[in-house]
């Protein structure tokens, strides 16, 4: 038996994830300390009771998390199961487990976890049918139950533990998984298409990221991002000394201006600004910023991007931002901390500030900021 919480994270991000984990778990008065396996792609964050663990995975919010993909209550943890065998094990360590109402068997986003993938595929369906038979999972998913996970760290050795569905990802192993459109100009453009998924709800879309919007590119050649957001219909302002792809120019929704991004300001309108009422006192909000969504890409300074982006939204140039955080080598949770820190010092309660580093991000992590009244209230 364990009392732990496991962590999935990107390969090499271990520390960052346990860091994170350990300070927003002593923040909860939950203590433990983290175990971290370099380039293993999860965390054990050990607890020093059961009930933190339990508290742990229903009251911090996995969104909130930035580096974990996935967080898991972990059971027990299975070692030395012999190959022709790996099925009775895990249902006699699942003693003490009420029925769940999901199984999944997941791997490492690494390449020794890939090799099991296939294995894992073909194990899950005899898994599901014992545990099934012993009370541990209900004979129809129920996708209001826990969700049962049985992690593979290699062939013969897992971590199975539970995860509420209120408070996971739905997504196998946490990764979303996006085909690349042939006609985008990079690879980049994933990481805009898997911020607008992570960070706006699917039926806001129309209202958000819609036709006819108005949209800022900065850092924008050859237009990876700035294709994301012509497919959806949007007019888009691209500011990059460098070449934007023809195919997007075609299009007539783009006009591209040879510029610096940190000096390009948008044409000045006049701002109108109202007064509303936020936790109790008048706030001042503007009601017509000029651009819809500013999104940025720029190779830069990550605190020098932070203070761009406050400008904008400060100066109500836009309704919302996404932009990249690049994180140097050395200090990267730090200086992720320093920027959300810029951020939260100079943007108040009238933002909504969001972070992740996302499957498609590499060394970086996306930041989210909206005005919060122009985030449609859910019905």
């Amino acid at each position: 038996k364990m009392n732990g919480i496991l962590l999935y994270c990107r390969p090499g991000y271990e520390k960052e994830c346990a860091a994170e984990i350990q300070a927003r778990a002593t923040a909860m008065e939950a203590y433990g300390f983290a175990k971290v396996t370099p380039n293993s792609g999860y965390v054990v964050f050990e607890c020093h009771s059961a009930e933190d663990v339990d508290s742990l995975a229903k009251k911090l919010p996995l969104s909130s998390l930035i580096f974990a993909r996935q967080m898991i209550a972990l059971h027990a943890r299975v070692d030395d199961m012999p190959l022709y065998d790996r099925v009775n094990p895990v249902v006699a360590a699942c003693d003490g487990i009420e029925a769940m109402g999901e199984l999944r068997v997941e791997m490492p986003d690494t390449n020794e976890g890939k090799e099991l993938s296939k294995f894992c595929r073909k194990y899950t369906v005899p898994l599901r049918q014992a545990l099934r038979k012993n009370d541990h999972l209900l004979t129809k998913e129920n996708k209001n139950r826990p969700v049962l996970h049985v992690f593979f760290i290699d062939n013969v050795s897992v971590y199975i533990g539970y995860s509420y569905s209120f408070n996971n990802s739905p997504l196998p192993m946490g990764i979303m998984r996006l085909k690349f459109p042939a006609k985008a100009p990079s690879r980049s453009t994933l990481k805009l298409e898997e911020a607008f998924h992570t960070f706006i709800p699917a039926d806001q879309w129309d209202k958000r990221i819609g036709g006819a919007m108005r949209a800022v590119d900065l850092g924008a050649c050859p237009g990876g991002w700035t294709y994301q957001l012509v497919q959806r219909s949007m007019f888009v302002v691209a500011i990059d000394n460098g070449a934007m792809a023809d195919s997007l120019m075609e299009t007539g929704q783009v006009k591209h201006y040879e510029e610096d991004g940190f000096k390009y300001e948008p044409a000045k309108t006049t701002i109108a600004w109202t007064n509303r009422k936020l936790n109790g006192n008048k706030v001042k909000v503007p009601e017509n910023p000029p651009v819809d969504m500013l999104v940025c890409d720029m190779i830069e300074k990550p605190e020098r991007v932070a203070r761009l982006m406050c400008k904008w939204l400060l100066n109500a140039w836009c309704k919302e931002a996404i932009f990249n955080l690049k994180l140097p080598l050395k200090r990267r949770y730090h200086t992720l901390e320093d920027c959300l820190a810029i951020l939260d010092k100079q943007l108040d309660d009238r933002f909504v500030i969001q972070a992740k580093h996302l499957y498609h991000d590499r060394d970086e992590v996306t930041v989210h900021v909206a005005w919060n009244h122009f985030i449609p209230e859910d019905k």
